[in-house]
């Protein structure tokens, strides 16, 4: 098991360039599944979960291809031989909880879907709830029996859907499955997250009629069948807030490329709230980390509030600010995890139900971690940046599963990280 070894106090200097975004690649590689025709998927990060979808697609049948050398970051996929009962099983699904986009997409086109019911997670409960009902409205029978969910449906049919909650793979699910629905939809309350507009664009690239993606009403004129397309996915911007985040964090001068900053509206607002200085280009955002931080409260919120993926990396930076920190936890209900690991390296935080409380302008000190989840991880990584000595982080490929290569990123602007892998003991 790889650990992460990093030593703090260097500045970091220079250019990081973002990636793909996971959370738009994973769900346009599902959507592939309403098509016989190949799509063609650019800017695709090499992280775990892709390689999870990947390996998903191809036990159901699906030809997915990699690209190489300067495509390495392109897949070509193309279901046009899917299996007759494609199944998403939990060996295969257990450690990804976007695995459920596949029950709308499969139930749309071949109207049978049997999909592993979503196990235990870290940060709290993803039902899969929304989705079963979503897809009973469009007229498909849910079962469920020994872990699995089973959808059928001769063909779905439009319908007015309104969303108990906001849910992102639930909107992106049902509006899967409701592009190939026979007649209209109304979708209500659904997630506004440029994710789920980056679909849509790609649904309609293959033929879809869906308009009002990435705002609360989504409307949606079902069509007979799907062709292939090709489409570039949206910048990672919880990446891009990481590094942000990490250039104010250890008073550098970095400059994070290739990114949309109108995806950090709710970032940026809080950074100048906290004294950061910052310059916003058309792609980039140039941190300027030579200030004193103040302490500032911070709320997560759906999209475009202050995104819940952001949070853990928040409260690092709120170690480091002048005075007291409340950061309020609205998505999820166990996403205090890296809480403990940042005590460990000296952060003075008392958790409080969904609030924890940061006194900051706490000297860090380098430490042995242990990373919980993907944005805990890189909490701890930020923190390590800033701390005085060594600090290890054990369980990294919770990292892996949503950064790519993020060791060599912060190594080529200055930072002293290296990945060590577990060693066996001698016989």
């Amino acid at each position: 098991m790889d650990k992460f070894v990093i030593r703090g106090g260097t500045p970091l200097l220079g250019t990081i360039k973002i990636s793909g975004a996971k959370n738009a690649a994973l769900p346009a590689m599902a959507a592939a599944l309403l098509t016989e025709e190949p799509v063609i998927l650019e800017n695709i990060p090499q992280v775990r979960d892709i390689e999870t979808e990947r390996r998903l697609l191809a036990a159901m049948g699906a030809e997915v291809e990699l690209g190489y050398g300067r495509a390495q970051h392109r897949t070509t996929i193309c279901t046009r031989n899917l299996s007759a009962n494609p199944e998403a099983s939990y060996e295969l699904v257990k450690t990804m909880r976007a695995s459920s986009l596949v029950l709308g997409p499969l139930v749309a086109r071949i109207g049978f879907a049997r999909v592993s019911m979503p196990g235990g997670c870290a940060i709290g409960a993803r039902p899969i709830d929304l989705h079963i009902k979503g897809l009973e409205r469009l007229g498909a029978t849910i079962t469920q029996d020994h872990g699995y969910i089973e959808a059928r449906a001769t063909r779905l049919k439009g319908n007015h859907i309104v969303f108990d909650k906001i849910t992102v793979t639930g909107t992106e699910d049902i509006m899967m499955a409701a592009a190939l629905a026979e007649g209209d939809s109304v979708m209500e309350n659904c997630a506004r997250e440029p994710e789920v507009a980056d679909l849509a664009d790609l649904l309609n690239k293959m033929g879809a009629k869906i308009e009002g993606a990435g705002t609360s009403t989504i409307r949606i004129r079902g069509v007979e069948k799907l062709g292939g397309a090709r489409h570039r996915i949206i910048p990672d911007r919880i990446e891009a807030a990481t590094f942000i985040i990490a250039g104010a964090l250890t008073g550098g001068d970095l400059l994070v490329s290739g990114m949309e900053p109108l995806h950090q509206t709710a970032l940026l607002g809080k950074l100048e709230e906290v004294g950061v200085k910052f310059h916003v280009t058309e792609d980039s955002v140039r941190v300027m980390g030579d200030g004193p931080l103040k302490a500032a409260d911070m709320t997560t919120e759906e999209y475009p509030g202050f995104p819940t993926d952001v949070q853990a990396q928040y409260m690092a930076l709120a170690t480091q600010a002048e005075g007291t920190s409340i950061v309020v936890e609205n998505i999820f209900e166990n996403r205090f995890m890296h809480v403990q690991e940042l005590v460990r390296m000296g952060a003075n935080i008392k958790v409080e139900g969904r609030r924890a409380v940061v006194r900051g302008k706490s000297p860090l000190s380098g430490a042995a971690v242990l990373a919980s989840d993907l944005r805990a991880s890189a909490s701890l990584v930020l923190a390590a940046l800033v701390a005085d000595g060594e600090t290890i982080i054990d369980r990294v490929y919770h990292i892996d599963r949503g950064y790519e290569h993020i060791e060599e990123k912060l190594r080529g602007v200055g930072a002293q990280m290296r990945r060590i892998g577990e060693l066996l003991p001698k016989k």
